[in-house]
């Protein structure tokens, strides 16, 4: 059996297949989203959903999905799937499904009667298209496929409805069609690599439902339009392949470009190889001058957190140094403008968040530690520098450097940590003063540039700061139960036990002494680490909310109030290496296998954004998150260090 093969009983069972969903990406920004049975359950699900720069900055969804029917004797099999008012599916095409196979791109093998027929996608890589390659595996007499394209021309934040005001006029070009319905929008050319006609049979489909928006206390329903169908014969043992984008194309090459993408992939035959493909879809590259690296789908766009400390694990870990170079370059030019005239960055959001600027010197120092210091020097020696100085001399606006050394950020108002949830423009985790994470990057940051960048040379003011960070650092958070307060503003602390002190031992450079990090990992291990990730607060802690569930708010009120994370696990398991060397090896490998389950339960090949923080530690948020991805390649590779040491 393959790696990433589900058999019929999951199939035809919606309950277990309308969970798994599949995603596929390109460099452009544009996506092909839906389940495994190809039943759209979010309003950001499509076959080809695509940002129109013309139009905003976000996605659209154009082609919603594209149903078959093979017709025998007269006799129509519909393979489609959607969901209606309560509970109904309908046209229940799923329970001709006979296997369904993603290792190398998404297959699925169905079975009607006598006829065997196979369905294979591949999104492309460069262009804004979806190919769809159908194969009759077997039959005893003439069939015939039928096509309806549901159109949606959306925006992925909204619903569309049955209104007068859509432009129904087709053209025909080279064995299809090509529609525009409304204003501002591209055209979809909808083709295939042999003659089709197309019977023009305009109908609104009304009351399709989706059941993750009504989940989250959103609008659910919506009525997506379809033109007509396209119809053709075909013999058995032939291909058919479909194809939908923003630009025509000579239909003679499909079957080329089909294959020459189906090549260029990896095959998804182990958990790293998953995770490799994962890493390779959050790569943005909008021009020949810019990259980029997504937070995360299906909503999450280019954050500055999320990309330098996704950009190690999703390049580096994967032997695509050249990819960090190409998208450090373009963040480290958006990162010197806000520094020099405080603009923000029209793509690289968020990029005046305070510790922004400590993980960029996270992502070089890994960046070093891989290609080696004397390259890093050179590449990045003065970006270090550079911020290093800004941060000294005072120029950011919301963080100071104290007289003890420590960084000193305002965030009662304004969430300024990852732990970024509001309700009501408030911060649901107000951490504001002296922040645990900020602090143990300051001193790593300050660590790797004189002892790894400097090239040696005695640097007494930054010598001195380290000493005195040395000591205030422990003066400030350790507190009595031998944990790290999450922060500390005057005489106010946080006594909350939060995950973020784990920084200061899975850092290269800790201002720790080893029992004292010794106590830190054991307190996450007893209060905070789950299969799935570290809790973003202990059980015993006041507020603790484990289920990210409901509407809206409440979800903003539970996502980071006991949550588990699973790029928290990544740091935890790198302490754990840390401080027990090789006898810790089977430990991490055991913690992996849990994480590995998660590639077949959820979004097929990837890792949501956060689990339940208590049992079964279901996968929520967004179907697949940079940093997630991120940190369990780093920790494979780290093991595979240790076992070759």
């Amino acid at each position: 059996m393959s790696y990433l093969e589900f058999d019929k009983t999951i199939m035809i069972n919606l309950q277990e297949s309308l969970s798994r969903e599949v995603l596929r990406t390109n460099r452009k920004g544009a996506y092909h989203c839906t389940t495994v049975v190809d039943c759209n359950t979010r309003k950001y699900h499509g076959l080809l959903v695509m940002p129109v720069p013309q139009l905003d900055n976000e996605n659209h969804v154009i082609l919603s999905s594209f149903d078959e029917t093979v017709i025998q004797h007269g006799a129509e099999f519909n393979l489609g799937l959607h969901k209606y008012k309560d509970d109904n599916f309908s046209p229940k095409g799923h329970k001709y499904i006979r296997e369904y196979n993603c290792d190398t791109v998404p297959r699925t093998l169905y079975r009607v009667g006598g006829v065997i027929f196979s369905k294979e996608k591949v999104f492309s890589m460069f262009e804004n298209r979806i190919l769809i390659k159908y194969t009759l595996e077997d039959a005893h007499s003439a069939t015939t496929l039928r096509f309806r394209p549901f159109l949606a021309f959306r925006s992925v934040n909204e619903l569309t409805y049955a209104n007068g005001n859509i432009d129904q006029s087709f053209a025909e070009i080279t064995n299809g069609i090509r529609m525009c319905l409304y204003p501002g929008y591209p055209y979809l050319y909808m083709q295939f690599n042999k003659k089709a006609s197309f019977v023009f049979e305009p109908y609104w489909y009304n009351g399709i439902e989706y059941p993750k928006e009504q989940e989250r206390g959103f609008p659910y329903q919506e009525d997506l339009y379809v033109p007509g169908y396209f119809e053709l014969p075909i013999k058995k043992g032939e291909t058919i392949i479909f194809s939908a984008g923003d630009t025509e194309v000579a239909t003679t090459r499909l079957k080329t470009l089909y294959h020459t993408e189906v090549n260029s992939r990896t095959p998804r035959t182990s958990f790293y190889n998953c995770l490799k493909n994962s890493a390779q879809q959050f790569y943005l590259r909008p021009d020949e001058k810019n990259s980029y690296l997504i937070a995360g789908y299906p909503w999450f766009k280019v954050r500055a957190r999320d990309l330098f400390y996704s950009l190690p694990g999703c390049t580096l870990s994967i032997d695509a140094p050249k990819v960090f170079e190409e998208m450090m370059d373009t963040a480290v030019f958006a990162l010197k403008d806000f520094m020099e005239s405080g603009t923000s960055d029209r793509v690289i959001k968020e990029i005046d968040q305070p510790d922004v600027l400590l993980w960029c010197i996270y992502a070089i120092q890994q960046y070093g530690l891989s290609e080696g210091m004397e390259r890093c020097r050179r590449l990045y020696g003065d970006v270090v520098e550079q911020v290093i100085n800004y941060i000294l001399d005072q120029k950011h606006p919301d963080m100071r450097v104290t007289d003890n050394g420590l960084l000193y950020a305002n965030g009662r108002d304004k969430a300024i940590t990852w732990m970024n949830s509001t309700v009501n423009g408030k911060p649901v985790v107000p951490r504001s003063g002296y922040i645990v994470e900020f602090n143990a990057l300051w001193y790593n940051a300050l660590c790797f540039y004189t002892k790894d960048l400097n090239e040696g040379k005695p640097d007494k003011r930054l010598d001195n700061l380290i000493n005195i960070i040395t000591t205030s650092f422990g003066e400030t958070f350790i507190n009595g139960y031998n944990y790290l307060f999450d922060s500390v503003t005057g005489a106010t602390v946080d006594w909350s036990v939060r995950p973020n002190m784990i920084m200061a031992v899975a850092l290269p450079y800790s201002p720790l002494e080893k029992l004292e990090q010794r106590a830190v990992l054991d307190m996450v291990t007893k209060e905070l680490r789950t299969p799935k990730g570290v809790r973003s607060l202990s059980p015993k802690s006041e507020g603790y909310r484990p289920n990210y569930i409901g509407p809206q708010t409440e979800r903003d009120l539970s996502y980071h109030q006991g949550t588990a994370w699973p790029w928290l696990l990544g740091a935890y398991l790198e302490a754990y290496l840390k401080i027990f060397g090789k006898s810790g090896v089977s430990f991490v490998e055991r913690m992996l296998i849990s994480m590995e389950e998660e590639v077949k339960l959820h979004c097929i090949g990837t890792i949501p954004e956060l689990f339940d923080g208590n049992p079964p530690f279901t996968g929520r948020g967004a179907i697949s998150f940079a940093m997630n991805v991120a940190a369990m390649l780093r920790i494979i590779r780290m093991l595979e260090k240790y076992k070759a040491d």
